[in-house]
């Protein structure tokens, strides 16, 4: 099912969130999750809680769109099994394991990413760690090195990333190359400026 084609749910509290994940996170595909915004003062579930639940049950959110001034919808799927885990999401479920809230299915999703390395492939970016393909890279190119250095950590994060998806070797040294060349003109590649 698209996220077109979702049904939309407005739980009242994590409670009521918990109970729809229950019921149907094996079931469903997807949902288009509900807020209310807090200056409205309308009993809602906010984006932490709401993760919180869906990662209990091996679901995963994503993109956030507005209704209107006092909602927004964010929609909510089941973790494909490649689906890269962030620091963020791997210290929840940390902390929700020991607390005893996450069930089978949200255990299943963490040991299948342990098993196909989706579990720590965002580590080093995270982390910064340039590659060296990428450093050298840089380094030959007169200025590239001090411009991809005085980036932001997400700037930085954002074109390691590019970088480390690459399938193709080709790909990758295509867009190595790329990052390069335009850092030593003091630009990040035209598709992220």
């Amino acid at each position: 099912m698209s996220n077109k084609e979702a049904e939309t749910y407005c739980p009242k509290s994590r409670a009521d969130w918990r109970a729809w994940l229950a019921k149907n996170h094996a079931s469903e595909q997807s949902v288009w999750l509900v807020y209310f915004r807090t200056s409205t003062k309308v009993a809602s579930i906010t984006w932490s809680e709401a993760v919180d639940e869906a990662l209990c049950f091996g679901w995963i959110d994503s993109t956030k769109k507005t209704i209107d001034e006092e909602r927004y919808m964010q929609y909510f799927s089941r973790r494909k099994p490649n689906s890269m885990w962030s620091r963020v999401n791997k210290e929840k479920v940390e902390q929700l394991i020991q607390n005893n809230q996450m069930t089978e299915a949200g255990l299943a999703s963490i040991a299948t990413a342990k098993q196909n390395g989706s579990w720590t492939f965002l580590d080093k970016i995270e982390a910064l760690v340039i590659p060296e393909d990428l450093t050298a890279a840089l380094a030959n190119h007169k200025g590239a090195t001090d411009y991809f250095d005085g980036l932001s950590k997400s700037a930085k994060k954002i074109l390691l990333h590019w970088v480390i998806s690459a399938k193709r070797p080709e790909t990758r040294q295509k867009r190595i190359l790329e990052i390069a060349e335009n850092a030593s003109e003091n630009l990040k590649p035209k598709q992220f400026r």
